[in-house]
């Protein structure tokens, strides 16, 4: 690997742990206000079926964001959460205009655009994934 790529990958790195934590934050967030809560929120945007769209979107967000961090499954899960942030956006954000100081699709557009790259380039060069690769390649070193 040249060191145009390990930068790259590095970079991917990076996006994809502060992405992660990002969701994580939110996830929790929505499970400390309760199913019931996150419920009514996405009852009053017409989400239907909210009660079981709470506990998958708090779900989501909050293991799909450890594993974003520990870098596991990331195109999966990065897929989802683009999702999410496009059901966001469409639902919430887009009526807002685009600045976050109004509630607008801002700060979802740059996740969705993160998660996106996410898919696109994968886990990057410190996680899980990477290191089963690896260990799989017969090229991991024993300590």
């Amino acid at each position: 690997m040249n060191s145009q790529s390990r930068l790259h990958s590095c970079g991917t790195t990076v996006l994809r742990i502060v992405v992660g934590v990002i969701f994580v934050m939110h996830g929790w967030q929505k499970l400390s206000w309760g199913f019931a809560h996150v419920a009514e929120f996405l009852g009053s945007v017409h989400v239907p079926v909210p009660a079981v769209a709470a506990v998958l979107l708090t779900l989501v967000e909050l293991l799909g964001g450890i594993a974003l961090i520990v870098g596991v499954l990331v195109r999966y899960v990065a897929a989802l959460l683009a999702i999410d942030m496009l059901v966001a956006i469409t639902l919430v954000h887009f009526k807002h205009g685009f600045f976050i100081s109004n509630g607008g699709l801002e700060f979802p557009l740059l996740l969705l655009a993160a998660n996106i790259n996410l898919i696109l380039s994968g886990a990057g060069s410190i996680s899980v994934s990477s290191l089963r690769k690896k260990t799989t390649s017969g090229t991991a070193t024993e300590p």
